[in-house]
């Protein structure tokens, strides 16, 4: 289980993956029109990778557990929740709230997680090479409940992920907002 960060460019590095280490099996939010997500997708498939849409189709989380019992390598963004089920972290100092996902498959799965943040080095003839920083491999925290446990995984996981985004916040590319205070606050009633 690999917990990325929206950082560099993970596509590359996925595509590199699924040729070099293991298929690749991944989730891809489901944007608006349609069509632009059938272009990422229809990307995505074309360098070698499987990608499960996180919305309107069956349970991604079923569909990621039996692939990484198959073998498959599951990089999931994580720097930001999509879902309402998303863990209280603190990232780069701010409160904030992350994606379950990577430390919930790699408790379900008994897998280790990793961290992954991708970022660009300027090479000496002015080209640039993706670099992949991985963190870990964690395990879950024994004698904790695994919502403890959960928890406690995607807090180690941002942690690598802040030192990467705080090396190279050029490559962070989130155009969301992710930190709590940055949020809409919900109106009482």
């Amino acid at each position: 289980m690999l917990f990325l960060g929206h950082l560099g460019n993970w596509d590359m590095l996925g595509a590199w993956a699924t040729t070099q280490l293991a298929p690749v099996t991944t989730v891809a939010e489901r944007l608006e029109p349609e069509e632009l997500f059938e272009e990422f997708l229809s990307f995505r498939e074309a360098l070698g990778m499987t990608i499960l849409p996180l919305t309107g189709g069956q349970s991604a989380f079923g569909q990621l557990l039996r692939a990484a019992r198959d073998g498959a390598l599951i990089p999931l963004l994580a720097d930001r929740d999509l879902t309402t089920s998303g863990i209280p972290v603190t990232l780069c100092g701010h409160a904030a709230s992350a994606a379950a996902g990577p430390a919930a498959l790699a408790v379900a799965s008994g897998a280790p997680l990793f961290s992954l943040g991708v970022h660009y080095e300027r090479r000496p003839d002015g080209r640039y090479d993706v670099v992949g920083t991985f963190g870990g491999p964690y395990d879950p925290p024994e004698g904790l409940a695994r919502d403890a446990q959960i928890a406690a995984l995607t807090q180690r996981c941002v942690d690598d992920l802040s030192v990467i985004i705080r090396e190279h916040t050029e490559d962070w590319h989130v155009m969301q907002r992710v930190f709590t205070d940055d949020l809409p606050r919900r109106r009482p009633g």
